[in-house]
């Protein structure tokens, strides 16, 4: 069976709606709506109504499925294939020079009051550091020691980030450091869907403001919600990816590294392929 080329396509999507799943339960979501459209892989060329009626079983057709439009690959690229998720490659953007300092986009946010982390919160924990750094780090919300200080990344976390900076040459006042979610969920949990959708659009206009040359994501949280993958921080770390024409590191959350000592190996080889991204493309130069 294992050579067979349906099973393996079948153990796939398996795979794939498994991490799917797993992706939506870790950002706390309960239920996920479906699309209005639902994607459809065209059939061989040798198939034939009738050869397909005979081989699906007849059904009542669900609502959704009535009526809805078949997504074909665009005629612009001929060579790209069609799957149970449409185009896997979309066209990716660079953000447009921002005009907006961090001063505006901080004056926006405000005592926000968006949605209900505000509730618990002793303060909103802006992004902070060199507004003209070449190197951002990511993650997920603040803690306890952010929520009382007001600065992202002053906890031990913090702190085991600042000598991990400093590991790479660097010291922490040339990089800029923040995190998606802006206050302090209770009891440190992730933040939900609605809360990141709420808060992120902030960071995206901070990093336009910024337009630093590397982003380091640091967690599941912080790359799921920058980069919009179902892969875990395990799968692609250590792998530049492309955030609108920005590199993207994706490592190890320094806290997670206090839980598990043994993935600091892991995360200096991530941090030592930024540092030779840095060196390799002074500013000014275009990025590879």
């Amino acid at each position: 069976m294992n050579g067979d080329p349906i099973a393996r396509e079948l153990l796939d999507l398996l795979q794939e709606s498994r991490e799917f799943t797993q992706y939506f339960a870790e950002l706390g979501a309960e239920t996920v709506a479906l699309p209005a459209a639902r994607v459809t892989s065209e059939l061989p060329r040798s198939s034939t109504p009738s050869s397909v009626a005979h081989a699906a079983p007849s059904r009542s057709p669900l609502k959704s499925e009535v009526a809805q439009p078949v997504v074909r690959p665009s005629s612009s690229s001929p060579s790209a294939p069609a799957s149970l998720f449409g185009d896997l490659a979309p066209v990716k953007p660079s953000f447009e020079p921002s005009k907006e300092s961090m001063e505006d986009i901080w004056r926006d946010i405000g005592e926000c009051t968006r949605c209900g982390l505000c509730e618990g919160r002793t303060q909103v924990v802006n992004t902070h550091g060199n507004h003209k750094a070449r190197l951002m780090f990511v993650g997920e919300a603040p803690g306890a020691d952010e929520d009382a200080q007001g600065k992202p990344f002053v906890g031990r976390a913090g702190q085991l980030l600042t000598k991990i900076i400093e590991a790479i040459g660097m010291k922490r006042e040339e990089v800029i450091i923040g995190n998606v979610n802006r206050c302090r969920p209770p009891g440190n949990r992730q933040p939900t869907l609605e809360e990141a959708a709420i808060c992120r659009p902030f960071l995206f206009r901070e990093i336009a403001a910024v337009q630093p040359d590397v982003i380091v994501v640091m967690g599941n949280t912080a790359l799921r919600n920058l980069l919009e993958v179902r892969e875990g921080i395990t799968r692609v770390r250590g792998q530049f990816q492309d955030f609108r024409g920005i590199k993207v590191m994706p490592t190890f959350h320094p806290a997670y590294l206090l839980r598990d000592p043994s993935k600091k190996r892991e995360t200096w080889e991530d941090l030592k392929k930024v540092r030779a991204y840095l060196d390799s493309n002074p500013p000014g130069s275009p990025q590879s």
